[in-house]
């Protein structure tokens, strides 16, 4: 981290975000992390003195650091080297061809892991693999590819690898394809509970705690390539606290964070909520932390029985009528301890059911002050907005829909993907809305995915879903994901705008947001990323101040020879190029951005 006590002025740029939209800022002054001064290149550049940094930010637009409201970064970082991304990959074939170089790379008893990121839309096959083809990629390393919450393929190694055979059962939701004689094929369907397909995962070998150092370090670089400085963490299903929360600990002791995280906590047993609660809510405290790693509340998951599982391949699901008996000693409980809390809340039907409990507690203990919400609500109805709003409460809202748009349609009609989610609705009811991805087992971590589902009302396969009146205007858009999603973790007043003494936190863009054709906005990424005055990323004809990160682990990491989101879309089918590539993939995630292997180009 800088100086507390150096100034640092950036200056020839153009900043544009909340508190600039209707002014021409140009460059700011920084001094203990903060803006000190926003203004002109003459009015800022005059206040140097002999100490002061010059930075020239070569006209380039600027943003507020991006700041997702609902992702899973600390249990994505434990994984993320060990993951094979298809985010952004264009092609199945190409998918394909990835999947079968990892398999031969990968040592036992490793797996190759895809989990999350894409859809069978994205790709110009527009169709999922098939289990012949993942069985062709490897006969002896076990091979797990993650579909949203649908559906996992395993090839026949990776059957044999967790014990799947004929006398395996299924829990309820869940359904595990099979052939004639009864035996596993390797497809594993939620119908609609996801849960077949986590605990699957759960059972491949983990990386060994100093390589999920090094993956939290890259998983955290990856994010700031594309203008994120902060999150707030849902926690996430097989993710125990305080056991998986060591590693992030760690960084943060060392002051190695480069996102702002606000973490939540999600009860992992249940039937036993209401004692993870009470044991978490005697052991910690609200917002205890500082300004790069705090606490921030309870959730998404607070009862195991309110979950709805957004998989629209599947009818609905009716939550259990227990629900609402599990939900309210949980939620009373957390009111009391004037803890936030998040519930995950697909469709309208389980968010009535909520807001009849919250309702009740209410009456006890006002909701009004505790910065609660709901996650998700892509059928979200105009009378639960009224009542959220009523209760003071707010809604983070994700880019499912970008992944999935398709497989609403053909189970709801095209009149109702209209207002899925009603985000015009939402805002004009004056509710807090934060935008978000849910990466990384659902959408893709890429903000720019969200953003452009958000602008242009399409799906990344190019379906329309929406029309004027659920379109927001780029300056909406990034508003919601700074300014906006800054309520979430009660920090508005701290970062998210361009405003005099809130947080240095912003991003430096490779191409105008603001007026790049639509396409173009998906591959948007940051040529600068500065969190608290200090630059954590830094490419193109800032990559001299890009900070070096260490060797990248394990040496079979799919990122080390495909790269990120955008770095892996061109791929290239002969050994010759693709090890010439190699040996320069490892220096350009650490810094090193002088290449000459076109299959980088962005």
């Amino acid at each position: 981290m800088a100086d507390k006590n150096s100034d640092i002025i950036f200056y020839n740029g153009l900043f544009k975000g909340y508190g600039t939209f209707n002014k021409k800022i140009t460059a700011v002054l920084v001094k203990n992390k903060r803006f000190l001064k926003l203004g002109s290149d003459e009015e800022i550049i005059k206040l140097k003195n002999d100490k002061t940094h010059l930075i020239n930010l070569k006209g380039k637009i600027v943003i507020p650091g991006l700041n997702d409201s609902h992702i899973h970064l600390i249990r994505g970082g434990l994984n993320f080297n060990m993951e094979l991304r298809w985010d952004g990959v264009k092609s199945l074939s190409d998918a394909l061809f990835m999947l079968k170089e990892q398999a031969a790379r990968t040592p036992a008893p490793q797996w190759v892991r895809v989990v999350g990121g894409w859809t069978e839309f994205q790709f110009k096959e527009k169709r999922l693999p098939t289990l012949n083809e993942i069985n062709a990629v490897s006969e002896d390393t076990p091979v797990f590819i993650l579909h949203l919450y649908d559906r996992a393929l395993l090839n026949k190694a990776a059957l044999r690898a967790i014990g799947y055979d004929k006398n395996t059962q299924e829990v309820s939701g869940t359904n595990i394809q099979r052939d004639k004689n009864g035996n596993p094929t390797g497809m594993l369907i939620a119908t609609p509970n996801a849960i077949i397909l986590y605990s699957a995962l759960a059972q491949g070998p983990k990386l060994n705690k100093t390589a999920q150092v090094n993956s939290t370090l890259y998983f955290m670089r990856e994010l700031n390539r594309l203008g994120i400085t902060s999150v707030v963490d849902a926690g996430g299903g097989f993710q125990n606290y305080p056991e998986d929360y060591e590693i992030i600990n760690q960084l943060n002791k060392e002051n190695k964070l480069t996102v702002r995280i606000a973490y939540n906590l999600f009860t992992q047993r249940p039937g036993q909520e209401l004692n993870d609660f009470e044991y978490w809510t005697e052991t910690t405290q609200y917002q205890q932390g500082n300004e790069y790693y705090r606490h921030n509340g309870a959730g998404e998951m607070l009862v195991f029985s309110a979950a709805d599982f957004e998989d629209f391949l599947q009818p609905r699901p009716n939550l259990p009528h227990t629900m609402e008996n599990q939900l309210e000693p949980v939620v009373r409980l957390l009111a009391k301890n004037a803890w936030p809390f998040r519930l995950h809340a697909t469709y309208d039907e389980s968010i009535s059911r909520a807001l009849n409990v919250y309702e009740k507690i209410n009456d006890e203990i006002p909701l009004n002050s505790l910065n609660w919400f709901f996650d998700h609500a892509e059928t979200i109805s105009d009378h639960s907005i009224e009542r959220v709003k009523k209760l003071g409460g707010g809604i983070a809202i994700q880019n499912r829909m970008a992944f999935q748009g398709e497989y609403f349609i053909d189970q709801y009609g095209k009149a109702i993907v209209l207002q899925t989610p009603p985000i015009k609705k939402i805002l004009e009811a004056n509710i807090p809305v934060g935008m978000g991805t849910d990466a990384t087992r659902v959408s893709s971590y890429n903000p720019w995915l969200c953003l452009y589902w958000l602008t242009t009302g399409k799906t990344l396969g190019g379906t329309s879903l929406y029309d004027e009146k659920n379109i927001l205007s780029r300056e909406k858009a990034i508003e919601l994901y700074t300014k906006g999603s800054a309520w979430f973790s009660n920090e508005a007043k701290e970062k998210g705008s361009f405003v005099e003494n809130q947080l240095a936190d912003f991003a430096v863009l490779s191409t105008d947001f603001f007026n790049v054709a639509d396409e173009d906005i998906k591959d948007i990424y940051s040529v600068m990323t500065v969190l608290g005055g200090d630059i954590v990323y830094a490419s193109d004809e800032f990559s001299k101040y890009n900070p070096i990160l260490p060797v990248i682990v394990p040496d079979w990491s799919p990122i080390k020879y495909y790269g990120t989101y955008g770095q892996n879309k061109t791929i290239i089918n002969y050994h010759a190029h693709i090890f010439h590539c190699l040996i320069h993939n490892e220096k350009f995630l650490r810094g090193d951005n002088n290449i000459d292997c076109f299959c980088w180009a962005f």
